[in-house]
């Protein structure tokens, strides 16, 4: 050691304890409405550059909106207060949202979007004064047409679901189109695939068939040879699984769909460690979608604003949501032209106007600073990141994990049923103690068809300092349900809520999504 150093040397250190300290705030901070008070004001600074606006007086309002009113650093203290009562994605290790993939958002992304060049964008400026967000609208197409291998891309979808139920819509389109549509009413799911696929069907009206899985983990081939025929309109499927299995006969799978007439469609959003080794096109499916908000690194956002991309073959092209972006040479050919277009049975919007701007461009920022190369790169740190994970929570005693002997991909689903018959803790009361360790824990769809279930994604965004410190938290919780189950069912200790009373979830008579509507419901307010 330099002598400069050797001072410090023999300074008392606080030993660190095995795992972190934590405790997160708690400020019973009100709702924005409650704080505001008659003539407070804030200053709000313009854009830079942005040009003075003046409405017409056919739409100006007649009375001014009833915002609340507070000082400018009421409202700063309000949002960091809130902050700090949430446990986020930028604030944990938050590789217990299985089947979410939450990964790293690249802050510079963040600098990008609120460029007034994007963020004072309008949907409906003219296409001549939008022609640069345009172009990455066009280029993140290709992008996202050469990972999947599929004809056409639309990124009007606002989301993950969103984009389910725009290939829904646009499969009982095809169907309409050839004659079919009253005939093929019937769609096939399996029990690890996203239960949006299901959701979306049936809501589209169909009747929907899950496939369990065999004794290896797959979905039982036997049970869609069983199920497939002329009332087939298609087979919607997660590949991998929300298990973390990848279906070995998917190709298969497809077959035999394709020969009773239905088309193939491919839920991915478990992609993220697929990039660049699988294409959905290759496997002979007719539409994939992708979520933005997961593979492609751009912010959950609280379950929104996402962004969806549905991409399909050339049969289905016509039936895109739209508008999608065309690129076109000016009459000179001096130039490209990006110009919006609506295929010719369209099966309309599913959000309004072009799609969720924001994302679009923080992913199409993280595709390129990682090029085809680091998009692999992601799918191959994610595996390796899961199978060390993997390795590490299967020796934790009471945890599980369900087929065994098949390789995983990106995620796990775990399975606490051995701890839980031991100690009579569940898994959801696991969770909650591992919140008072700072970390995200989630069990897993329902229903619970792995008992006990947690399911685990790591992602290519963490460490290996990380996952040793997230499987230290399981098996900590692990250790305190045998020496005092009681402690554990008890928790949270160190949280803004202890517990949330669910009942309201069920009940629409309280639901409350506005403020005018909490105070007609619950403050005995008439509505103003």
């Amino acid at each position: 050691m330099s002598s400069h150093t050797e001072p410090f040397a023999s300074l008392p250190v606080t030993p660190k304890p095995g795992l972190r300290r934590f405790h997160q705030a708690r400020w019973d901070e009100e709702i924005v409405f409650e704080l505001s008070r008659p003539g407070r004001r804030g200053v709000g600074v313009p854009a830079p550059g942005a040009p003075p606006v003046e409405l017409p007086e056919s739409i100006a309002r007649r009375t001014p909106p009833a915002l609340p009113e507070l000082s400018q650093n009421q409202v700063v203290r309000h949002y960091l207060r809130l902050s700090q009562e949430t446990l986020g994605a930028d604030f944990n290790i938050d590789v217990g949202q299985g089947t979410c993939t939450m990964k790293y958002s690249p802050k510079v992304n963040d600098s990008f979007v609120r460029d007034p060049r994007i963020a004072a964008l309008h949907p409906l400026q003219p296409e001549s004064t939008v022609q640069g967000v345009l172009e990455i609208y066009w280029r993140l197409e290709q992008i996202l047409k050469e990972i999947s291998g599929m004809a056409r891309v639309s990124l009007q979808p606002g989301a993950g679901s969103a984009a389910i139920y725009a290939n829904i819509a646009m499969i009982r389109a095809y169907h309409a189109s050839r004659g079919e549509g009253g005939q093929r009413d019937q769609v096939i799911t399996t029990m690890f695939s996203h239960p949006s696929n299901a959701a979306c069907a049936k809501v589209a009206g169909y009747e929907v068939i899950t496939l369990m899985p065999d004794a290896e983990g797959n979905p039982d081939i036997e049970a869609l040879r069983a199920a497939v025929g002329p009332r087939t309109a298609a087979l919607m499927i997660t590949n991998p699984e929300d298990t973390g299995i990848f279906n070995p006969r998917i190709q298969e799978f497809v077959d035999l769909v394709h020969r009773a007439g239905g088309l193939a469609c491919y839920d991915q959003a478990n992609a993220n460690g697929i990039l660049g080794i699988t294409r959905a096109r290759d496997a002979g499916f007719d539409l994939c979608h992708f979520n933005l908000h997961k593979t492609f690194s751009t912010p959950h956002a609280c379950g929104g604003p996402a962004a969806g991309a549905c991409g399909v073959s050339a049969a289905l092209v016509p039936f895109l949501p739209g508008p999608v972006v065309d690129r076109v040479e000016n009459a000179e050919g001096a130039q490209e032209v990006f110009t919006l277009t609506t295929p010719e049975h369209s099966v309309g919007k599913i959000r309004p106007f072009l799609g969720v701007t924001p994302n679009v461009v923080r992913a199409y920022a993280w595709v390129m600073a990682l090029g085809a190369e680091g998009l692999r790169e992601v799918a191959e740190t994610a595996v390796l990141n899961n199978n060390y994970l993997l390795a590490k929570v299967a020796r934790i005693p009471g945890a599980s994990v369900p087929w065994a002997d098949r390789r995983r991909v990106e995620q796990v689903r775990y399975s606490w049923e051995q701890l839980s018959e031991e100690t009579g803790v569940h898994s959801e009361e696991i969770g909650i103690r591992a919140a008072d360790f700072g970390v995200h824990y989630w069990t897993s769809h329902h229903p619970y068809v792995v008992p006990e279930p947690f399911t685990l994604e790591p992602t290519e965004s963490y460490s290996r300092e990380d996952l040793d410190e997230y499987a230290a938290i399981l098996a900590h919780v692990a250790d305190e349900a045998r020496k005092d189950p009681e402690f554990v069912r008890n928790a949270p200790y160190r949280q803004t809520v202890h517990r949330i009373d669910p009942s309201s979830l069920d009940d629409p008579a309280q639901w409350s999504p506005s403020w005018r509507a909490y105070r007609r419901k619950h403050g005995g307010q008439p509505q103003a």
